[in-house]
């Protein structure tokens, strides 16, 4: 096998919750060096989201994967952080604007430090505008680009995901503003900043509602599970009390389906050819699938549409995704021992795979501040000048 893609690059994280260190694992996965830095006395407080097991954040053991942890105070340890920005290849951090250059370590002063230095800012609302020095989260994003708006049933409120969702598309946004920028720095010799708000990568996601609106003034309603674009598409629920759901997003699939449930006919509505004028029709589209599928077990459902080549998924949760054969092919759960809680644990694995240089797991989250000795003394903190800083409170 070639080298990790990733192996030699020097990643520091200065960063908590979730979009910029997720991003950072994003790169940690394929190779990067990732060093992740948290405050002596605050962890990231995303050790404490979700379940914990033992007083041990489960979450964090995902976040935090093939990270090297240390602790360092950066509005005292100033000249500590940028022996670390020299000897490291991107920085990604999310520190409210001004926050940074109030203590003296702005972008000038870290690409004075290190000219080479990729550094990923990454905020609720970016770097400039009348909004950048507010607080805010995913969930703000996910309110402010539209999703929450889409999101939920017509005669119901706008519904905000229960999950980082926002977070989660910024990350892989960063991950890739990061290597593009390394890419340039190929070519250029010279870092650079990348701005990048978490209210942005959601709503490109959302398509092409922009367009839509200033072109025909359209504004997209909530539809609960059905779309404006294809019809039928619907959460159905099965015979023994399973939910499937169903996607028409291609003519030739939306003919399957009608066919499959006894309803060729519909296929010669003047409205039935395309998947606009279908959505228009989800009333009765949704009564002729919905209750054939509600006569049928989930597995005679799956195998039916199997056979006839439409498209279907079950509903799952946590439990049927850790049984599901599919994911068991691709790989998609594995398990990675980790010394903390005494055992293996089990987690998503890397996003894609590549045939010659696979990403992998090294090891999970480890606890606060367990590599910091190991990785200070990389930049040439001797034992004595760490245990002044450790007794100082900046270690």
């Amino acid at each position: 096998m070639r080298p990790a893609p990733l192996e030699g690059v020097k990643v520091l994280e200065a960063a908590t919750l979730f979009a910029g260190p997720l991003a950072a694992t994003f790169l940690g996965d394929f190779g990067a060096d990732v060093t992740k830095i948290e405050h002596p006395s605050r962890p990231d407080a995303a050790r404490g989201h979700g379940t914990s097991k033992d007083g041990v954040g489960l979450w964090f053991k995902t976040l935090g994967r093939n990270k090297r942890l240390a602790t360092l105070d950066l509005s005292q340890g100033r000249e500590v952080f940028l022996d670390l920005v020299r000897a490291n290849d991107v920085l990604v951090e999310n520190f409210r604007p001004g926050t940074l250059e109030r203590w003296g370590l702005g972008p000038e002063v870290l690409l004075e430090a290190n000219p080479r230095l990729v550094i990923a800012r990454v905020t609720a609302f970016g770097q400039v505008g009348p909004w950048s020095n507010r607080p805010g989260f995913g969930s703000l994003a996910e309110a402010m680009s539209g999703f929450a708006a889409v999101t939920g049933e017509p005669d119901g409120p706008p519904t905000l995901p229960p999950f980082g969702l926002a977070d989660g598309i910024t990350a892989l946004a960063t991950a890739y503003a990061v290597l593009v920028a390394l890419r340039e720095r190929d070519q250029s010799g010279s870092g650079q900043v990348i701005d990048l708000a978490i209210i942005e990568p959601i709503l490109m996601m959302l398509g092409g509602q922009i367009t839509a609106y200033q072109q025909t003034g359209y504004v997209q309603p909530r539809l609960g599970n059905r779309s404006s674009n294809n019809a039928p598409r619907n959460v159905y629920r099965t015979a023994d009390g399973r939910w499937v759901a169903v996607s028409t997003s291609s003519q030739s699939i939306a003919e399957r389906v009608v066919a499959l449930v006894g309803r060729p006919d519909l296929v010669e509505q003047p409205w039935f050819g395309t998947g606009r004028e279908r959505a228009e029709h989800a009333d009765e589209l949704d009564e002729a699938v919905g209750s054939w599928i509600g006569e049928r077990s989930l597995d005679e459902v799956m195998l039916a549409f199997e056979k006839a080549e439409a498209a279907v998924g079950p509903v799952h949760d946590i439990r049927g995704i850790m049984t599901d054969p599919q994911y068991a092919a691709l790989n998609t759960i594995v398990e990675v021992d980790d010394e903390e809680l005494g055992g293996p644990v089990k987690m998503q694995n890397v996003l894609f795979r590549l045939s010659e240089s696979p990403g992998g797991i090294r090891w999970a989250g480890r606890s606060h501040g367990a590599d910091t000795d190991a990785v200070l003394a990389e930049v040439g903190v001797s034992p004595e000048q760490l245990a002044a800083l450790r007794a100082a409170g900046v270690v």
